[in-house]
């Protein structure tokens, strides 16, 4: 008898174009939710070697993807969280006049780059060559108005300082009123994401 796998749950929107304009809020998580990432002490993110590469390709993405911004963002031990745009236009560069239309990718394709890249430079330094780093898939929501942004922007900033309640700390002490928030958007946005 074969090995019963339970059903993923999809977590993208259907009918929704991740690869239009907008605000999105993202979380990625270490596979196995292992602690590589640094730690928190005394209410600050203090980054592990593999923190430090993480943040590194986070950052890179605004280079590779010249239409990406990047908002706040944080790494935790064992995720990271950030605020990721996608602009109608490229910015200017060597290259490219700052209103160059570009070919706009979906979030995933971004956030695969990323996780791609990023595990690459570990395993490289870990010597620990086709090793997945990430867990399968991301944790995404499309931000749909100004307020929402400033609330998860504060999540964002605040996170290592309620790390005692993040979900994805084994140790949590109690439950974060920013899940119970973000629990009660409708799954399908009646509009597109909020555009800056």
């Amino acid at each position: 008898m074969g090995l019963i796998r339970p059903s993923r749950r999809l977590l993208r929107l259907k009918d929704y174009d991740y690869s239009q304009p907008g605000a999105y809020f993202v979380t990625v998580c270490v596979n196995h939710r292992r602690f590589l990432l640094g730690s928190v002490i005394d209410g600050e993110m203090n980054l592990s070697k593999y923190g430090l590469i993480v943040a590194e390709f986070w950052q890179w993405l605004r280079s590779a993807y010249p239409y990406v911004c990047l908002d706040e963002w944080t790494i935790m031990p064992n995720h990271l969280h950030g605020v990721i745009v996608i602009n109608h236009h490229c910015r200017g560069g060597s290259r490219a006049a700052p209103t160059r239309e570009c070919h706009l990718k979906p979030l995933g394709q971004i956030i695969g780059a990323f996780k791609t890249v990023s595990t690459k430079k570990i395993n490289l330094y870990r010597q620990t060559r086709g090793t997945p780093f990430w867990q399968r898939g991301f944790y995404e929501h499309v931000i749909r108005e100004e307020k929402s942004l400033n609330r998860i922007r504060e999540y964002i900033l605040t996170n290592p300082l309620r790390w005692q309640l993040d979900r994805e700390n084994p140790q949590a002490a109690g439950k974060d009123d920013f899940d119970d928030w973000l629990a009660k958007f409708h799954p399908k946005p009646q509009n597109r994401g909020l555009e800056l």
